[in-house]
């Protein structure tokens, strides 16, 4: 009996040790599918079929005459093809598309379409070939952005063609450089990812999405300090009775730099 007393209590506790790891195994099971269903949850789904469906039809009835009914290009429109949600928003969302005649770039005009609408047209160009997404809020979002980073790089990188203030400028073969005193954060961000007519791309790599909101929180802080025109000598045929400049007569006037002739 005293041989057979420890055999049994050696195989219970085998027996114990097998449930206690199957039940640790259960468990461990439970909590990874668990938390990967709710991370799959709190996972923000992309455009709908029903989005991309409606934004091939926009598509078809305002962009494929030149762009070709599954936008692989014509003579008198470029494959869209991979160029990404970002390319169709920003073009879209400030009016140079659909565009109405070929000039040597687009100009910004008035938007055609809602922004429901922009966004499904650019869901089905994103269908077709990837691309760069539209940036999300916290992507283009100034808060604790580097202002004195975003100044530096801007004027290294990009007053050459747009002014020091974003004011615009000339560039050669009738193109021009387009001011920035419009565009909201999300253009800006999707034009340095899409580099629309002579503007380079400026990838993440190469310009990270940090120094991107920096650049966007110098452009918005320069074009919401208009200067202070300062009284002048006046020009000659320019003063009224009594000798006063005619301008100086009017306090308070204050210029945008876009059309500050005293700029430099």
């Amino acid at each position: 009996m005293s041989r057979i007393k420890p055999r049994r209590r050696h195989r219970a506790a085998g027996y114990a040790v097998l449930l206690l790891g199957l039940l640790v195994v259960g468990v461990a099971y439970a909590a990874i599918t668990g938390a990967g269903g709710a991370a799959s949850a709190a996972t923000p789904s992309g455009p709908s079929p029903a989005d991309i469906a409606q934004g091939r039809a926009i598509f078809a009835n305002t962009c494929s005459s030149c762009h070709g009914m599954n936008a692989q290009g014509t003579g008198a429109g470029p494959s869209l093809v991979g160029v990404g949600a970002a390319a169709v928003d920003f073009q879209m969302s400030t009016g140079r598309m659909p565009g109405k005649d070929f000039d040597a770039e687009m100009p910004r005009k008035p938007v055609t379409f809602t922004t429901e609408q922009i966004h499904q047209v650019a869901a089905y160009i994103a269908s077709l070939g990837g691309g760069p997404a539209i940036p999300s809020p916290a992507q283009v979002s100034t808060a604790g952005a580097d202002l004195g980073l975003g100044q530096q790089i801007f004027i290294t990188n990009c007053a050459q063609c747009h002014n020091f203030a974003g004011a615009g400028g000339a560039l050669t073969y009738g193109k021009s450089a387009p001011p920035l005193t419009h565009s909201t954060p999300t253009q800006i961000y999707e034009a340095m990812l899409t580099g629309p007519e002579a503007m380079p791309v400026f990838s993440d790599t190469t310009v990270t999405p940090a120094q991107k909101r920096a650049i966007i929180a110098y452009i918005t802080s320069v074009r919401a300090e208009p200067r202070r025109v300062q009284p002048g000598p006046g020009r000659a045929g320019d003063r009224g009775p009594g000798g006063v400049p005619r301008r100086d007569r009017r306090p308070g006037l204050r210029r945008d730099l876009d059309y500050d002739e005293e700029a430099t």
